[in-house]
């Protein structure tokens, strides 16, 4: 059997992230940071000072991969990442104060791809590929996705 790109779930999802990241990326370059280096600082911003642990397995990514991730905004000095005070083998993320200046102004060109994006889709159908997004990345479905191939015999 021949699946066509355009029949291929995972395909159609790297396609469609690739372009959505294009433009969020050209919307945002005079800030200096990329979409997805925003997606991290606005991760470790609302969780607060995470471990890596933690901000890896809320971004869906494995250690090795987010501290590659990382390397650049540490470089630059918009990320810290420091022994935990509790737990000496966990690290944590925080936002340096130059991090914090360029996280607030990223987040306003951020705001502007943002209301372009839902003005271009279309606020409901914009809503209705976040739900659908967020079913996708959550455990449930990954759960539902391993059932489906031992029922199968796979």
């Amino acid at each position: 059997m021949t699946i066509g790109p355009r029949q291929c779930n995972s395909a159609a999802l790297r396609k469609a992230s690739r372009r959505v990241t294009q433009l969020y990326d050209r919307a945002m370059a005079t800030s200096g940071l990329k979409s997805t280096q925003l997606a991290l600082l606005q991760h470790v911003v609302l969780l607060e000072e995470p471990t890596m642990r933690t901000l890896a397995d809320e971004l869906v990514m494995d250690i090795s991969a987010l501290g590659h991730s990382l390397k650049p905004l540490i470089r630059d000095g918009w990320i810290d990442v420091a022994p935990d005070s509790r737990d000496g083998r966990a690290r944590r993320v925080s936002l340096t104060s130059t991090g914090k200046i360029r996280y607030n102004q990223a987040m306003v060109l951020w705001r502007s791809a943002h209301d372009r994006f839902e003005t271009a889709a279309g606020e409901s159908r914009a809503a209705e590929l976040r739900a659908v997004l967020d079913f996708l990345y959550s455990r449930e479905f990954e759960d539902r996705f391993q059932q489906s191939s031992r029922a199968k015999g796979n």
